[in-house]
């Protein structure tokens, strides 16, 4: 019987101090998604997107270049939808502060017709660009070799 009692006590005790286990630390467990992010050594917003996206279950290279241009341009982005950062996962390009539910949206559903998703600009708000609670109203563009353009999703819009 006491031996119960003592056992009783430590399953309890173990119960009441194990740790929770959060949803990053659940995804930590699955395989990430790979790719690597090309951005400026200067820049600390990119920094904070690719934490996001970490904490989202990717897993991003990350590539120091002083000149981004020739990237862009070997990628397809277009100046009205440049930011300052650019990404390839699983041969798909994705420009900016592009949220990663989104990303994993878009690699889920692969759309025949499009190359990648770009947030143009850097909105505060955006991940990387917290401040606060500033939130501006921005688009997530799907964008085809051509340039041409479609909203993929909206974020932080009044409803």
């Amino acid at each position: 019987m006491k031996y119960r009692f003592m056992l009783f006590l430590a399953l309890t005790q173990f119960a009441w101090t194990a740790p929770s286990v959060s949803a990053t630390e659940l995804n930590a467990t699955e395989t990430p998604i790979t790719g690597t992010n090309y951005q400026s050594p200067y820049c600390g917003c990119c920094k904070d997107w690719v934490k996001h996206m970490a904490d989202n279950g990717f897993k991003l290279d990350v590539v120091f270049e002083e000149n981004l241009t020739p990237i862009k341009i070997d990628k397809g982005i277009r100046p009205e939808y440049a930011s300052c950062h650019t990404a390839v996962i699983e041969g798909y390009t994705f420009e900016g502060h592009v949220p990663a539910e989104d990303i994993q949206r878009f690699l889920k559903e692969k759309p025949a017709n499009f190359i990648g998703l770009a947030v143009g600009g850097m909105p505060m708000g955006s991940p990387g660009m917290e401040y606060g609670d500033q939130k501006d109203a921005y688009d997530v563009l799907a964008f085809d070799k051509d340039g041409n353009t479609q909203v993929w999703a909206s974020h932080n819009r009044v409803q």
